[in-house]
């Protein structure tokens, strides 16, 4: 691993660090050909630093921001972080219902959204979330229509210097969790930067490695990349919109080294080697890395045959991002069912049912401390539940650690959906398809999926006078109530009635294992 920057003060100091030591390398790139080194970005964060200040934006504002995985959305947190202003990434794929909570809650003054972007106006959806409020919305479209930076951008000479945050909460990032609303993780520049330390600790990144980012840059997971990187002096490629067969082309194309990240784009990547033949279609391919969901060990195998590199699996959440990993070195074993070792300053244990730490080796909800902790959520009715009183945060997962400190993910205690590393609750899904006039129960489980990890399936009692319904009913149900696209189910069951306990919980046990069959 090469030598990485501290991350002892600011997500700032460490952009103006990385632009100082090397400013001629490459950092971030994208499908179309643009390309920014350490150097390029710093002066035009400061650029669009200044043009959003010009725009009216001050420090004590906060920032939604909804943009695809682009060169605009990393300039543009790298802009607010200079400005000092507290931001809110959003998942580009949440629509008006989640929008429109998650502004509310941390009372947004900007909402800046890509405009009319894959088919789908953003700057409605926007205007339509935070109706009534004193919500500025700003599209990107607007800026650069001859295909340069689609921000605002001004004079740098007319910001005040960078101040350090501090401790001071500086990222609201939202989890749809286990509850029926979304809930957001309160983060510092530090505990944001903390997140990578398991890969600088255990991935052995070099400063010629090459990641293609092919999720969401708004996931928790962008901010831990942009960080890595950027302490080795790597380089990032934005995957608007993955591709299953031109994406996978591109990266090779574009020499990546490191490929991730959940199981829909490894099974891409394994079919693309074979379509390709015998010469490896990643000449240059050393690690391939997953987190958030979890990787079965034929799909590890197949990898490891093909591809010629094992998953190097990571665990963590949105209020405390990359917990753990496989690294370098681990043996063999670890890398079928382990998630790996907790990222150094982090701790683990054990907790059982009874609320007693369980031993070694023995199953119970992992309870988790470090720096990568959040501070707390922007509910803080939720902290109560949450953390205690030293610092762990109750993540709501089962796992084993076992004698060599390795932990393995069991189960979840939290009733959720891990449809393409993202967390659905299933409430949610549940109390919108109720509404629905044929529906008279309903309750909604994930069931396995080859290419998702997961996927939604409703299991609903009709209605009387209700003789049938059709998943597209539900999806179209699901869509006029604003629910985003990921969540809606994508199988659908017919029972005559819900199994349920003596205090009318619904059995999901008995319908994972009698109503919905193994496919």
């Amino acid at each position: 691993m090469q030598d990485a920057l501290p991350i002892d003060t600011s997500w700032w100091h460490l952009i103006d660090a990385r632009a100082s030591r090397t400013p001629v390398r490459r950092f971030v790139s994208d499908e179309g050909g643009r390309m920014l080194t350490f150097e390029q970005y710093r002066a035009l964060a400061e650029e669009v630093a200044a043009g959003l200040a010009g725009l009216g934006v001050r420090s004590d504002h906060v920032v939604s921001w909804q943009l695809p995985s682009t060169l605009e959305a990393t300039v543009l947190m790298a802009a607010l972080c200079r400005l000092g202003v507290r931001q809110n990434p959003i998942l580009p794929i949440l629509r008006r219902a989640e929008v429109g909570l998650i502004t509310g809650q941390v009372g947004s003054n900007w909402l800046i959204v890509p405009g009319d972007y894959r088919g789908f106006d953003f700057v409605a959806m926007a205007r339509e979330s935070v109706a009534g409020r004193d919500c500025t919305v700003l599209a990107t479209g607007d800026f650069g229509g001859d295909g340069g930076l689609a921000l605002p951008r001004g004079d740098p000479s007319t910001l005040a210097p960078p101040t350090d945050p501090g401790e001071d909460v500086r990222w609201y990032y939202y989890s749809s969790g286990t509850t029926a609303a979304p809930k957001g993780a309160m983060h510092t520049d530090s505990s944001v930067m903390a997140s990578s330390n398991a890969q600088i600790a255990y991935l052995g990144l070099r400063d010629d490695d090459l990641f293609p980012i092919p999720f969401p840059v708004t996931h928790i997971g962008g901010i831990m990349l942009l960080t890595a990187y950027q302490r080795v002096g790597a380089e990032l490629l934005f995957i608007e919109a993955f591709d299953p067969v031109a994406s996978p082309m591109l990266m090779a194309e574009r020499g990546a080294t490191l490929l991730g990240s959940a199981t829909p784009f490894f099974q891409a990547y394994l079919a693309a080697q074979r379509r390709h033949g015998v010469e490896p279609v990643f000449p240059k391919l050393r690690q391939l890395q997953a987190g958030g969901a979890p990787i079965t060990p034929e799909l590890n195998a197949e990898c490891l045959r093909v591809l010629g590199t094992p998953i190097y699996n990571q665990w963590g959440l949105t209020e405390f991002p990359a917990a753990t990993s496989l690294g370098d070195g681990d043996p063999a074993e670890k890398f079928n069912g382990t998630v790996g070792r907790m990222a150094p300053g982090a701790e683990v244990k054990t907790i059982g049912f009874d609320g007693a730490p369980t031993p070694v080796g023995v199953e119970g909800e992992l309870w988790v401390r470090g720096p990568q902790r959040c501070k707390g959520y922007v509910d803080s009715s939720l902290d109560a539940d949450a953390f205690n009183g030293e610092g762990y945060f109750r993540t709501g997962d089962l796992g084993v650690i076992d004698q060599d400190g390795f932990v393995r993910i069991t189960g979840r205690l939290k009733d959720i959906i891990i449809r393409n590393a993202e967390n659905l609750s299933a409430q949610e899904i549940e109390d919108v398809l109720a509404e629905h006039p044929a529906v008279a129960d309903v309750a909604v489980i994930g069931v396995p999926d080859e290419l998702t990890g997961e996927r939604a399936c409703a299991i609903v009692v009709l209605a009387s006078g209700h003789e049938s319904i059709t998943i597209a009913d539900l999806a179209d149900h699901c869509a006029a109530k604003g629910l985003a696209k990921q969540k809606i189910p994508e199988q659908l069951e017919i029972v005559t009635e819900l199994p349920r306990n003596p205090m009318g919980k619904v059995l999901k046990h008995v319908l994972r294992a009698e109503v919905v069959p193994a496919r």
